[in-house]
């Protein structure tokens, strides 16, 4: 009798079940219960009542304005600094705040792109992606350089170039705000990009024969058929802004939930972590999957059928007239420019000898030569390379048994499975981290796995593991619905078993799918930075010391005088790797890059 795989659960298939859901319990689920168990000790609701976290009365004002001499001449000073209501309601304002800009500019640069045509789009699309090549700190730095009052290139363009008594700075909540925009409104442009792309154009061409035209069309057709991508990429920015690390610290700005939390795991070198890091922690994980939640639901409910069947449609696309190629190059480029500057800066502070000024002085090697001459930061290199293989190994063993089983077998409760499996887009490192130092240094106390007894090493690798398993867990689900089960199948009939099937028919199948994923998991190792900034700390920085090439960035920024010089090398380091690996997926494995992973 002929064999169905879809029905058919074997020894292998349970191994494969049992070795995911153990795996997922002990680096996912066990770390955050452990965050829950200490935040209900603590009681999170005393943070509430502190104002530190919570207050109804301001501190500080949006924006300060004032006369007076500046370098020998008299100016009006704008600072836009932002009023706080305690580090949860800022976090709260500012990731709405960041999310609702990011949609805005999002939506706009991906209906210009997704409907018009016009010379030069195509560079413009590559500029518009660059913010999200990761370049952790560094791009903030260069950020706030951008906007600080005093030597910022806005300033000194506007004072000394065009000769206007007006300095411009944008400092504390503003500034992580505005650097948080830069870098997010991209995952925006992308999801809608897609949304749009994929619309039946026969709609938008009936509600035009029915006298829509212009922004009633935006409006009534395009924009609605499109909400699932914009939700999708809202929802992500939202909990990016929340649980982002890095522009706090660049900024200074302690009044948030991701710096009280990093501020406590300061604390915790010396062997003991803040219960109050817990109750953050548990807070920012409410916030999180409350969101991860609400766009899973919501897009599930708005699925639209199309009209059309069979074959491919052409998308609408019209060439610019004259109104639309001026919007465009004097309202789109611009924005394209200014959200890739950082970008642009990271490679300016690491070939310029100095950028004590407004700009670059110089032009020099010595900074990337330091990547290998100095021990410090060549140590680094070395442990995040380490770390992100043994991650690496661990994403490939899940990363095929657990989409195999979902899609393979027919087991009640296997949707759980599949929901631990993508979570970690939504579950802010930082929590992850406060999980993982409470779990493993009392669970596993005086082991290898305590980080403050053996080292961060382990500790970081696995978290890297679960922090990265979606972008090859999904690669390798795509690849497995293309692979016909009738295979499988045959081949079993013949004699062979899962085991034997798996290895010598469905992974050569999927083999492009498994090698790009695990190539996007690989980089995003790299460039991790909630995990590695917390966790990575807890060993110091010394000779041989077993920090990330994150952490020291962020160390370099802080403790030492050509800090950025050698923090932006080590950011175009991380540039290069991303950019081979879009070369990689995208040119010679033919697979689509998944850009999102902050």
């Amino acid at each position: 009798m002929l064999r169905e795989l879809r029905f058919y659960v074997d020894a292998t298939l349970l191994a494969q079940l049992a070795l995911s859901v153990a795996l997922l319990l002990l680096l996912l689920v066990a770390p955050l219960l452990s965050v829950a168990y200490v935040a209900a000790q603590y009681n999170p609701l005393l943070l509430f009542a502190d104002p530190t976290f919570a207050s109804a009365s301001p501190r500080g004002q949006l924006l300060y304005v004032y006369r007076g001499p500046f370098r020998g001449r008299e100016v009006t000073i704008v600072r836009i600094v932002g009023a706080s209501y305690g580090a949860i309601v800022n976090s709260l304002v500012v990731a709405s705040v960041v999310t609702l800009a990011a949609s805005a500019l999002g939506t706009a640069t991906a209906f210009a792109f997704a409907r018009y045509s016009f010379p030069g789009k195509g560079a413009l699309r590559v500029l518009a992606t660059l913010p999200l090549l990761q370049t952790p700190f560094i791009n903030s730095f260069v950020v706030r350089k951008l906007f600080d009052w005093r030597d910022g290139v806005l300033s000194w363009l506007l004072c000394d170039v065009l000769g206007a008594p007006v300095r411009v700075g944008v400092e504390g909540l503003a500034g992580v705000a505005a650097a948080q925009i830069l870098t997010f409104f991209p995952i925006v442009y992308l999801n809608v990009y897609a949304s749009m792309v994929n619309i039946d154009p026969s709609l938008e061409e009936q509600a035009e024969n029915l006298g829509a035209r212009g922004l009633r069309l935006f409006l009534t057709v395009t924009l609605p058929l499109s909400l699932p991508g914009l939700a999708a990429g809202a929802a992500l920015v939202f909990i990016f802004s929340l649980e982002d690390v890095g522009a706090p610290i660049v900024f200074n700005e302690q009044r948030l939930i991701s710096y009280q939390i990093f501020s406590r795991f300061v604390e915790a070198t010396t062997g003991s972590l803040s219960p109050a890091a817990a109750g953050l922690a548990l807070l920012l994980l409410a916030l999180a999957l409350g969101a991860f939640a609400g766009i899973r639901r919501y897009v599930a409910l708005r699925q639209y059928a199309m009209l059309s069947r069979g074959g491919r449609w052409k998308p609408r696309v019209r060439r610019l007239g004259p109104l639309g190629l001026a919007a465009v190059y004097l309202g789109l480029l611009p924005l394209l420019l200014l959200a890739a500057f950082p970008q642009l800066g990271v490679f300016a502070y690491a070939l310029s000898e100095r950028w004590r000024g407004a700009l670059p002085e110089g032009f020099t090697l010595e900074h990337m030569l330091d990547i290998v001459r100095d021990p410090v930061a060549s140590r680094a290199v070395y442990n995040s390379l380490t770390y992100s293989l043994s991650a690496l190994a661990i994403i490939l063993v899940l990363g095929v048994s657990a989409p195999y089983v979902i899609a393979r077998a027919r087991i009640r409760g296997l949707e759980l499975l599949d929901l631990l499996v993508t979570s970690p887009v939504a579950i802010p490192g930082l929590v992850l981290a406060v999980g993982y130092f409470y779990f493993f240094s009392s669970a596993f106390r005086g082991s290898p796995l305590d980080p403050i007894a053996g080292g961060p090493s382990l500790a970081l690798a696995l978290a890297y593991s679960v922090r990265r398993l979606p972008f090859t867990a999904r690669a390798v689900f795509a690849g497995l619905q293309q692979v016909h089960v009738a295979l499988e199948e045959a081949s079993m009939n013949l004699g062979a078993g899962r085991l034997r099937t798996l290895v010598s028919i469905v992974i050569p199948l999927i083999g492009l799918n498994l090698l790009s994923g695990a190539l996007v998991s690989f980089v995003y190792c790299m460039s991790e930075t909630s995990a590695s900034v917390t966790l990575g700390g807890l060993g110091g920085v010394g000779v041989g010391h077993k920090a990330p090439i994150t952490f020291i960035m962020m160390d370099y920024l802080a403790n030492r005088v050509d800090g950025p010089h050698i923090a932006a090398a080590l950011g175009v380091l991380l540039i290069s790797l991303q950019l081979a690996t879009i070369v990689v997926v995208n040119v010679v494995l033919k697979q689509r890059y998944a850009y999102i992973g902050v």
